[in-house]
């Protein structure tokens, strides 16, 4: 038998215990795929994948991994290396908006003038910094992939493009000077990434799944996990001539 017939693909998605990161996570181990359960709390990552599994979710197990911690990201790494020897997918969701549980309408704490440092520092240690010591971390087991894909779950409000139009869809909303920066700040990894790492066959992307009902914005959002899952597989899964460096959402290229 060929490499790639017997090649298993591994993808590790963070913060995958709940949310848009646990659709994707059951979409992927859908696709025969085994899948890792990124957590920070080891209880609810392994309840999150014995659900998946028990629901005939396939092949799925739980890492212990906090994105801010450079340790147990390289532990992490350590840990997918010893088991699978390689990773194929890694999906960098992990991402907290500062606030809480409350609607983006009523982010008061986010208001450029007065926003409190320390909370956009720990975004951006989450959101920004988080994506680099894991991508870092896994960047070794990616390489022996034959079709490694690093996908970034990012936001609409990544866009300079549509943020700052007066007339716009966020315009109704409130400034947001943690949240929407550091995803800004994550479609700039983005391209560098996917630059560095063209040349290496390595396809880095952005997706931006909607207004999805998670807790991050209180389960306002209109979209269930399942629908804002739906872009970031796809990205996930693309074929060798898939674009790099771009920035998706489900109908298509967002503008930067």
């Amino acid at each position: 038998m060929s490499e790639q017939t017997t090649h298993q693909k591994i993808a590790l998605v963070t913060g995958a215990n709940k949310g848009i990161g646990r659709a994707v996570a059951e979409q992927l181990a859908a696709l025969g795929m085994t899948v890792l359960v990124g957590a920070r709390d080891q209880r609810r990552g392994e309840e999150a994948a014995a659900a998946m599994r028990a629901a005939g979710g396939g092949d799925v197990h739980t890492v212990t991994l906090d994105v801010t911690d450079q340790t147990t990201a390289r532990a992490a790494a350590r840990r997918v290396e010893e088991r699978f020897g390689h990773l194929d997918v890694l999906i960098n969701n992990a991402g907290i908006t500062g606030s809480g549980q409350v609607s983006p309408q009523d982010a008061y704490d986010q208001v450029p003038s007065s926003v409190d440092l320390d909370m956009v520092r720990t975004v951006f240690e989450t959101n920004v910094f988080g994506v680099i010591a894991v991508t870092n971390a896994m960047l070794p087991l990616l390489r022996r992939s034959p079709a490694p894909r690093i996908v970034n779950v990012s936001s609409h409000a990544a866009s300079l493009t549509l943020t700052s139009d007066p007339d716009g869809p966020f315009a109704a909303l409130m400034p947001s000077v943690a949240y929407t920066p550091s995803k800004s700040a994550l479609s700039a990894l983005t391209v560098q990434y996917a630059n560095e790492l063209r040349k290496d066959g390595i396809l880095v992307n952005a997706a931006a799944p909607g207004y999805v009902d998670t807790d991050s914005n209180n389960h306002t959002g209109h979209l269930t996990p399942a629908q804002g899952a739906a872009v970031v597989v796809r990205l996930a899964t693309l074929g060798a001539d898939g674009p790099t460096g771009g920035f998706f959402g489900e109908d298509g290229p967002l503008p930067w």
